[in-house]
């Protein structure tokens, strides 16, 4: 972590990890079509976002910020879709952290 800390500097990259599972396959079929055109547009200041299906139902969302900060302002954003969707939520996992690699090839 130090060589990576002299190359970033001292700011590091935070990350919030959304897991949801859905109720249906077609209610993920949904999410993921609507968050694919609308999440780049709602998130403008992450630095990153990437979405995996992990399986029919399963569906991960990761969201990269330069900062807390950064990330504590996409939070209202954030909470418009959550509770646009919850009723196709079986159930929901959030964690977020510090971003201690993020290579890129």
């Amino acid at each position: 972590m130090l060589h990576y800390k002299l190359i970033k500097g001292d700011e590091m990259s935070v990350a919030r990890i959304t897991t949801i599972n859905f109720k249906s396959k077609e209610d993920a079929d949904e999410s993921i079509n609507d968050y694919s055109k609308k999440a780049p547009s709602e998130f403008p200041e992450a630095e990153q976002l990437l979405q995996i299906r992990a399986s029919d139902t399963t569906v991960m969302a990761i969201s990269l910020y330069a900062d807390n900060e950064a990330m504590e302002r996409a939070s209202a954003a954030r909470a418009k879709r959550m509770s646009n969707n919850e009723k196709t939520f079986d159930v929901v996992d959030t964690k977020t952290g510090e971003v201690t690699l993020n290579h890129k090839n």
